[in-house]
């Protein structure tokens, strides 16, 4: 692993969120497949408009959604101070988006507020509650959405990277599964910012940081998922998630992808074998397997994502930046950051973000 290295697959990462961020504003939420393609053809391969009537009408190609936005502003945060200051993303929240807001769901930047959003809005704003009582029950993905920039920061620091992500998720997020999901996508991501490949052993090493006490999941099993012994005590369970099996899924997802006799062909029907819907249990198996089938191929990643409809917006975004991570900045095709609304001015934030990344954690 090189600085340099890793400062590319970390930019990589940022940058292919907000591509794939953009390229689902169009045709965003289409679960009628037919539907979609009349509107846009039988595949699409770069930004497009919103139609009218439809999520984001009034947007244009290009720009980002509310997604987009709000991890701008957690990057932003992190950028200028340094390091995660819950004190500086919280004022920033309170003074730069919820403002925009007015708690409907057709509404506030990029078009859309989503549900997690509209919860803490309306409990920081319209019942004046501190942060740390804004947390909802929505079991979809918007905590992974804006912590992803946090585990890039954190990419060389894992327990660092659990806290600070779990703790960030918890504001708008009170469910513990979906909290589990959102610390071990993290984990992935830091994994794969590093250098390591999204393979059949990445949740060994998962299940090595867990049993180190770096990452907090509660597990009894030993080495190899081997079952416990007679007289092995429980493992202490403050603070930990119920089990690790978040951090299993990965390499099953990439398993998958490598097994000849498993075909999803073509790819972007992984949207009907995980699901279209929203939930985080859909998304995350689906871009699991588009990151690992297209380590090295950022395009087919996205495009693959993007064309299955249903929360394509959302499976283009993990999965552009798991692939993003891998091929790195220099791998993404210049025509997605030159399409990209402000495509400079965030490609220099994602610079910004790698180069603290890069550098070794304090001891």
């Amino acid at each position: 692993m090189t600085n340099e290295g890793m400062r590319d697959r970390a930019a990589g990462a940022l940058m292919g969120a907000w591509i794939g961020d953009a390229l689902g504003l169009g045709p965003h939420w289409y679960y009628d497949l037919d539907e979609l393609r009349r509107d846009y053809g039988p595949w699409i391969t770069g930004y497009t408009d919103p139609r009218p009537g439809r999520y984001h009408d009034g947007m244009k190609a290009g720009q980002s959604s509310q997604s987009g936005f709000i991890l701008e502003l957690t990057a932003r945060s992190l950028a200028e101070r340094g390091e995660y200051d819950e004190a500086d993303f919280c004022r920033r929240m309170d003074e730069d988006l919820f403002p925009l807001l007015n708690g409907q769901p057709a509404n506030g930047p990029g078009g859309y507020t989503s549900q997690s959003i509209r919860e803490s809005w309306r409990k920081r704003v319209e019942q004046k509650l501190p942060w740390g009582q804004t947390a909802g029950h929505a079991d979809t993905t918007e905590a992974i959405e804006r912590t992803l920039a946090i585990a890039v920061r954190y990419a060389l620091d894992p327990g660092r990277l659990a806290e600070a992500v779990s703790r960030n998720a918890a504001l708008t997020q009170s469910d513990d599964l979906v909290l589990s999901l959102t610390v071990a996508y993290g984990a992935v991501l830091a994994q794969l910012v590093q250098g390591n490949a999204l393979d059949a052993h990445l949740s060994d090493k998962l299940m090595d940081l867990v049993k180190k006490n770096v990452l907090p999941f509660h597990a009894v099993t030993r080495e190899g998922l081997k079952p416990p012994q007679p007289g092995d005590p429980d493992p202490p369970r403050a603070g930990r998630f119920a089990s690790p099996d978040a951090l299993l899924s990965p390499s099953y997802m990439a398993r998958a992808a490598a097994d000849p006799d498993i075909r999803i062909e073509p790819a972007w029907k992984v949207s009907l074998v995980y699901g279209m819907p929203c939930a985080i249990y859909h998304m995350l198996p689906a871009a699991y397997y588009l990151a690992a089938r297209f380590r090295d191929d950022f395009e087919s990643a996205v495009l693959h994502a993007l064309n299955g409809g249903g929360q394509n917006q959302v499976r283009a975004i993990l999965a552009g930046t798991l692939v993003g991570a891998q091929v790195g900045l220099s791998g993404i095709p210049q025509r997605f950051i030159d399409g990209l609304e402000r495509g400079g001015e965030l490609r220099a934030l994602a610079l910004k973000l790698a180069d603290q990344a890069a550098e070794p954690p304090e001891i």
